[in-house]
């Protein structure tokens, strides 16, 4: 692939401003090399990019007027500057599907689901006294999934979707939860 981490860290700086989407971008990379290092260790590098440009156009695609802008504005700049794959389009543009393209393989739907577990996570984070991911416990990201109240605009139907690619929810929030651990100080929790 014709895209490296600090080409695709590059990119991220140069169009997201956001500081908690350019922080969520670095959560959905590190879930992503979790998972692809369980169900595609020849591709991390791939699966860790696209984590870290899903939302590329998050500050400058309009989503909030037109939810289906966001994914092809990401696309079209990767091709503008002829960088990416056919692969890393699709999945990027999978991760949103109101965009027209469904998760139809391993790696879309690994995205589509990393996307918002990665939030929940956040949120659960956030709802304990000291703010710190390392007092999240698997059992609780488990529990809270059931409390459809809790974080109620989380995408739960994206998140169960891991299960359509072979892996177990409860195993894919232990590998959510440890991958954001190791990054915690990057994302501030």
């Amino acid at each position: 692939m014709n895209i490296n981490r600090e080409q695709a860290i590059e990119l991220l700086h140069e169009y997201v401003k956001t500081e908690h989407i350019i922080t969520h971008s670095y959560a959905v990379e590190a879930v992503m090399r979790a998972l692809a290092k369980k169900l595609a260790p020849e591709d991390v590098e791939l699966w860790g990019i696209a984590g870290l440009l899903h939302d590329l156009d998050e500050d400058v695609c309009g989503w909030r007027e037109d939810m289906s802008k966001h994914g092809p504005m990401t696309v079209d700049i990767l091709k503008e500057r002829g960088l990416g794959n056919q692969q890393l389009y699709d999945a990027i543009l999978a991760h949103n599907p109101e965009n027209g393209k469904k998760a139809s393989n391993q790696f879309e739907t690994a995205l589509y689901a990393a996307d918002p577990m990665s939030g929940f996570i956040n949120a659960i984070a956030l709802g304990h006294t000291d703010k710190k991911l390392a007092s999240v416990k698997v059992k609780s990201i488990v529990k809270r999934m059931k409390e459809t109240r809790f974080a109620a605009g989380a995408n739960r139907e994206a998140m169960w979707s891991i299960e359509h690619v072979g892996v177990e929810f409860t195993e894919f929030a232990e590998l959510a939860l440890e991958s954001m651990n190791e990054i915690s100080e990057v994302l501030g929790l």
